[in-house]
C-alpha cells in the first residue's frame, strides 16, 4: 500500500533515529529517544474545532482594552477639510531640481 492510503508502515531502520539522544554529562538540554513515550497534552478530537477557536479567541482578547467609541472622537469638522492645490508645497520652478539637504 502507499503512505497516501494512510496504512503506511515504515521498516525499523527507517523508524528509529537515536543520533541526537543526549548522552549522560554532554548537554545540558535532554534529548528524548524516539522510543520514548511523552504525554501529548493536546486532545486530537478536539483540537481543530471551531468550539477550540472560539476559546482560544475569548481568552487572547482582553475585552477592557477595546475602546468602544471611535478613536478619541477625533473627526474632521464637516467642510473644514481642504485639498492642498497641485503646487502648493512646491518650490518655484527655476529649471534646476533640489534635492533635502543639497545645495540650493
Amino acid at each position: 500500500m502507499s503512505a497516501a492510503d494512510g496504512e503506511y508502515q515504515p521498516g525499523t531502520a527507517d523508524a528509529t533515529q537515536n543520533d541526537y539522544k543526549s548522552r549522560t554529562g554532554q548537554s545540558e538540554i535532554p534529548v528524548v529517544s524516539d522510543e520514548t513515550r511523552i504525554e501529548d497534552p493536546i486532545d486530537g478530537n478536539t483540537a481543530d474545532s471551531d468550539e477550540q477557536l472560539a476559546r482560544d479567541d475569548k481568552d487572547a482578547i482582553d475585552q477592557s482594552n477595546i475602546i468602544e467609541d471611535r478613536t478619541r472622537g477625533a473627526s474632521a469638522k464637516q467642510g473644514t477639510y481642504r485639498e492642498p492645490g497641485d503646487e502648493e508645497g512646491l518650490g518655484g520652478n527655476d529649471g534646476r531640481s533640489r534635492v533635502a539637504g543639497g545645495p540650493n
